[in-house]
Formats: C-alpha cells, structure tokens, sequence
C-alpha cells in the first residue's frame, strides 16, 4: 500500500499526516516546531524528522513512505527549500521529499487548486490568495524584523513593550508589568532585556494568555494591544483584495493560526472585523499537515 506523509512545521509547533492511496487517514505525528533560516536549517529539519519518525510510531508504519510533503515557516525562498530538502533526502523518511511553506499546505487543505483567500495569524502572520483567474497574492509574511503584524510574536512583544514604556513613566499604567514578570520568574523589568534576548518567537508568542487575560479584566493597555493586532490583520485581509481584484465572485475567506482558529481569541472579533468586506467565511476549520498530505499525494497521482 502507497502511503504519504504531509507534514506543517510552525514557529511553535510541528504536525504531521499519513495518507493511504485512496486519502485515508492511517496516523498522525507531532514534535516541537522551527523557522527555516539559512543560518541554521538543521532545526527546521530536526522538526521534520521528529514528526514524521512520530507519526511512523503512531501508524506502526515502516520507513521510507512513498513521498514526504513538508510545509514550513520561512521556506518561501527557493534557496531555503532546496538546503531543507537537501538535509531530508537520504535520512531514509521518504522516497521523494518535498519542500514548501505551511502557507501552501493550509491554503490547498482549504481551496484545493481553486480560489480564496487564507489568512494565517499563530507565531506570525500573512495572508494568501487566489482569485478565479489563477493570479496568485501575498500580504505580510516578512518575519519577525519587517512583519509579523498581528501574530502572536507581535501581541507578545507589544505586551513587553508596553509594561517597559509604564516602567519608564512614558506610557499608561498597565497590569501587563506585574503578569508578565511573575510568569516570566523575573524579578526587575530590566531582566526582560536578557530574557528576550534569548528567547525565540514562541516563547514571545506565549505571552498572548496574559494579554487576553488582562484585556478581559478590563486592562486598557492589553485591549488597546488586542485591538490593534486586529487592525493589523484586517488590513492583509484588505490587501490581498485589492491585489487580486476584480473578483469574479465574492471570495470565501479561510482562517488559520491559534489566534484566529475556532476558539482562537481573536476569531470573534477579526470575523466581526471583516463582516464590512461582505467575505464569506470557510465552514470547517483548515487542516496544514491534512493540506501538506494531500500535496504528497497528488504528486504520486502527477508521476
């Protein structure tokens, strides 16, 4: 029996998907997740390898399956997917091994080959789409430096920014110091220097249940952070439109990312937001690893 494996690496997560011939599901795998950079590729593709090896234990399946279709964060350039599936080939995962970003792999488990529009907000954020003629657009996506407006990062570095501007008597009283310094172990605010120096964008991204938390107990601050990580999100909805206009027909709208999945806590208000753009929300909630499978499969039925 033919088997494949999809597999969506996050900058906090990894999942992974076996498939039989005919898309049936056989296992499911996880592991820790990473961001494809040049510098340091081992770490994405350590994830990869987790997850897979996870899944063959789930599954009690065998290595090499048929063909391996892996969808991380950061691997948009083709310079970073050939040096990850360079790193892949030959570990004895897979006989094919292909590289894409999670993007993608979410973005087909919705749409399939057709239209839409995918907006993704976890660690990072970007927005992704196709209208009916096959034009393809991009908004955001440009990492943690030039982008990541709206994600988790974004929430949480806000929240660290804010309690350091209370700190300093430049910004407005917040609950955000006392919250974030007890759950980070920190005595000082000046500690958080070091702190985030080291941290990655998941451990920043953790600080989200703090600011949800203090919004909902009526903390100005952390709602004005929330507010304006919804704002953020609304405009890559906004210009992932504008590029890819004129629609045929009105364009069905997918969201993905723990901030913005069912029971995310910015769903609610990121729907209400974008009620005015007259989109139709994708029924159903949007599967990576599923989305990078069905890719691996495809591309046994394409050879």
């Amino acid at each position: 029996m033919t088997l494949v494996i999809g597999v969506d690496v996050g900058g906090t997560s990894a999942e992974g998907v076996v498939l039989d011939e005919n898309g049936e599901e056989v296992a499911r795998g996880t592991s820790s997740g990473a961001i494809v950079t040049l510098q340091d590729p081992d770490s994405a593709a350590a994830a990869v390898t987790n997850t897979v090896r996870s899944a063959a234990v789930d599954g009690e399946i065998r290595l090499p399956v048929s063909v391996l279709w892996a969808g991380l964060a950061g691997a948009g350039s083709q310079a970073a997917r050939r040096i990850i599936e360079d790193k892949l080939s030959g570990t004895g995962l897979a006989d094919t091994v292909q590289v894409g970003t999670d993007v993608e792999a979410a973005f087909f488990d919705a749409f399939g080959s057709g239209p839409g529009v995918l907006l993704i907000a976890g660690t990072g954020s970007i927005a992704w789409g196709r209208n009916e003629e096959g034009r393809v657009g991009r908004v955001g996506g440009w990492g943690e430096h030039l982008g990541d407006e709206g994600s988790g990062f974004a929430i949480g570095r806000d929240a660290l920014r804010a309690l350091l501007r209370f700190e300093d008597g430049r910004g407005d009283p917040t609950s955000l110091k006392a919250s974030v310094l007890e759950y980070l172990g920190l005595e000082k605010p000046r500690n958080i220097i070091s702190w985030v120096s080291a941290a990655t964008k998941g451990q920043v991204s953790a600080l989200v249940p703090l600011v949800v938390r203090e919004a909902r107990d009526g903390d100005k601050v952390a709602k004005g952070i929330l507010s304006l990580a919804v704002a953020e999100l609304q405009s890559h909805v906004n210009g992932i439109l504008r590029q890819l206009s004129p629609w045929a027909e009105v364009p069905v709208l997918a969201l993905h990312g723990g901030l913005v999945a069912s029971g995310g806590p910015l769903r609610e208000p990121v729907s209400r937001s974008l009620v005015t753009l007259r989109l139709k929300l994708f029924e159903g909630e949007v599967d990576s690893p599923r989305g990078a499978a069905r890719l691996a499969l495809q591309t046994t039925i394409s050879t």
